[in-house]
């Protein structure tokens, strides 16, 4: 079965902040300029910083993390900026690289990593207090980068971060994280990637070419006054984060579980699995069209390619589609294919064309009745080291009700699924993820409560 973390989670004692936060600015100086946010960067719905904690058996000393991340900043300045409203109207942003500073403060709480690895499957609102909170009127008052280092009792450090989404995804946060390490552990290194800033890249075409639908905006049909919205009902509901590992040979088993056999990855059968688990487990009508919305890396997929190093969001959305219906009363393929059919419809045409509408309008992802599942493997997130080891922990500092796939330590094929949904649906949605792993009785149809319509 699957390793479900529903242990009682971690309270965090109160921080104790020795001295005020301080602003690290680049060690070298640049010329001030602005920065343009291309299409994909400048969305609304990424207007939120990724919080990534870290926990280290060793401290490293705050003056090294400070010194490393000075240097680190030269490369990667627009972290060390502030994000503009530019227009008549403000909406879009941009960011100005005025050198002023990552926000970096130091604190002591009084917690072992041991203990906090013995709860640490269920983020809560304590975890929060890892993180310094920047008073601010707006979203842009923010530093696009904040850290705490918190000392523990035992010797050891948690390490939290917040990088402004609007600069960076996944990929590109992982690039500058591992910079940042590089030079923490070995001051005189050379960075094995540069960091590519210009976004211009990815400006839209002129005229606008909108060639595609673009399911993963547009909002679905009417559906029947019963059918409801998926995305209020969780937005109105007490919400609890449920963790899940899935081993190698539990996702060759759920592989194996296609009929006929599909070749498939990894992440596309556990996407189809965890979207499966989520559909069932809320128990929506059958005839709701329902969505899988997932972040798809296209650096490859345009013509040219994004240059190496590019560092901003160079993602969109995938996005699967079918009825409640036709995805639980059938096997496991028809999940499967859903998300590889959405994986080849983003080509570099339909990128371009997205960049495009979204210059015509400020579309937002249709949420409506979607699980929205943003994958954190394969970027060695769980490898940084700043010189004092690896981490014992890496993950997201809070749960929400999108979902995330996470690297697990030690086991480079494994993933941890964290999610957080509905408290009375909690307990279910573990069983269903966990069924068809050590059985064959997910064959579809019957026992999923499926209701009347």
């Amino acid at each position: 079965m699957a390793e479900a973390a529903m242990a009682k989670s971690i309270e965090i004692p109160d921080c104790c902040y020795p001295t005020e936060p301080v602003l690290v600015r680049p060690s070298g100086s640049k010329p001030r300029h602005t920065l343009y946010l291309s299409n994909l960067d400048d969305q609304k719905f990424l207007r939120f910083s990724i919080k990534y904690i870290y926990v280290y058996k060793r401290s490293v000393g705050v003056e090294a993390l400070a010194t490393s991340l000075s240097k680190v900043l030269v490369e990667y300045h627009p972290l060390a900026g502030r994000l503009r409203p530019v227009g008549e109207d403000g909406e879009k942003y941009q960011v100005d690289c005025n050198g002023e500073g990552a926000l970096l403060a130091e604190a002591y709480v009084d917690l072992k990593a041991e203990e906090f690895l013995q709860g640490c499957g269920r983020p809560n609102r304590s975890w929060r207090k890892l993180l310094y909170r920047v008073e601010a009127q707006s979203f842009v008052d923010v530093p696009p980068l904040v850290v705490q280092v918190t000392h523990l009792s035992c010797g050891g450090m948690i390490l939290c971060t917040a990088i402004n989404h609007c600069l960076s995804d996944a990929i590109g946060t992982a690039q500058f994280l591992h910079a940042w390490a590089l030079l923490t552990a070995k001051p005189d290194a050379n960075l094995p990637v540069n960091a590519f800033h210009d976004r211009c890249i990815l400006k839209p075409r002129v005229p606008p070419d909108i060639a595609f639908s673009h399911p993963e905006f547009s909002s679905p049909p009417a559906q029947d006054s019963h059918s409801g919205d998926l995305f209020q009902f969780l937005l109105s509901q007490p919400l609890v984060p449920v963790s899940l590992t899935f081993t190698p040979s539990q996702i060759l088993h759920l592989k194996k579980q296609s009929v006929p056999s599909i070749k498939c990855t990894s992440f596309e059968v556990l996407a189809s699995h965890v979207w499966r688990a989520w559909i069932k487990s809320l128990d929506p009508p059958a005839s709701l069209r329902i969505k899988l919305l997932f972040s798809m890396n296209v650096r490859g997929r345009l013509k040219p390619e994004l240059p190496g190093g590019y560092y901003g969001n160079g993602f969109v959305l995938g996005c699967a589609e079918t009825s409640v219906e036709e995805l639980v009363t059938s096997n496991a393929h028809h999940g499967i294919k859903l998300v590889q059919e959405a994986k080849k419809s983003v080509t570099g045409e339909y990128v371009r064309s997205m960049i495009d509408l979204l210059e015509e309008r400020r579309a937002k992802p249709d949420l409506s009745s979607s699980l929205v599942i943003s994958a954190w493997t394969k970027l060695g997130l769980e490898e940084l080291d700043f010189g004092g080891g690896r981490p014992l922990h890496m993950g997201p500092l809070a749960s929400e009700i999108y979902c995330l796939f996470l690297p697990v330590i030690g086991d480079l094929h494994a993933f941890t699924v964290i999610i957080s949904v509905p408290q009375e649906i909690a307990d279910r949605f573990q069983q269903y993820c966990r069924r068809g792993l050590d059985d064959d009785t997910d064959k579809g149809g019957s026992g999923y409560g499926l209701n009347a319509v």
